[in-house]
């Protein structure tokens, strides 16, 4: 059911979200890979000495897991939309896939492009900035679909999950490398 769902939310079919569960263990389920994998990932990391650097990396990929259902949570409370809530979370976690095969199909068809003749450069930045502007419309039309959100509420939404994203990590990276990280930023 997960897959198709995914798969017609990818095609932009509303009817996807009926695929997911709106209980509490749709939703720990879909948090679970995006929790283990980096979680045995990052120990892998710290086992070949870079400790500090696995841990800050494991809280930075735990922000992000963990911020997106929490300010969905919030924006579908605001909407008066929390029945809605658990539904609408659980498919967008479970979204992170569809964000991983597009992140592959791009990479493939940019070294396509690249051998075509396009610029290495141009061939990835296009294809990449095509697959980032899809995957964010992907994440809206989630959004949209499982909170019944206006096309505007939903923008606001996945705005701000994304700025909550962003902030949460940058707390993580500032936390685990000090004010010093600030310069590395500026990098």
């Amino acid at each position: 059911m997960i897959m198709r769902g995914l798969w017609m939310l990818a095609r932009g079919q509303r009817d996807g979200m009926k695929e997911f569960s709106a209980t509490s263990e749709s939703l720990t389920a879909s948090l679970a890979p995006l929790i283990a994998f980096p979680l045995v990932w990052q120990g892998m990391t710290a086992l070949q000495g870079a400790w500090r650097s696995a841990l800050i990396a494991f809280l930075v990929q735990l922000c992000a897991a963990l911020t997106l259902p929490l300010v969905t949570y919030e924006m579908a409370r605001l909407f008066q939309r929390q029945p809605l809530w658990l539904r609408a979370a659980t498919a967008l976690n479970w979204s992170f896939w569809i964000g991983a095969a597009v992140s592959i199909l791009a990479i493939i068809l940019a070294g396509g492009l690249a051998q075509a003749g396009t610029p290495p450069g141009l061939a990835l930045t296009g294809i990449l900035g095509l697959a980032g502007g899809y995957l964010l419309w992907n994440r809206w039309f989630i959004v949209r679909a499982g909170l019944a959100l206006g096309g505007w509420q939903a923008v606001l939404v996945t705005l701000l999950t994304l700025l909550a994203s962003g902030a949460c990590t940058g707390l993580a990276i500032l936390l685990g490398y000090g004010p010093g990280s600030l310069h590395l930023a500026s990098l």
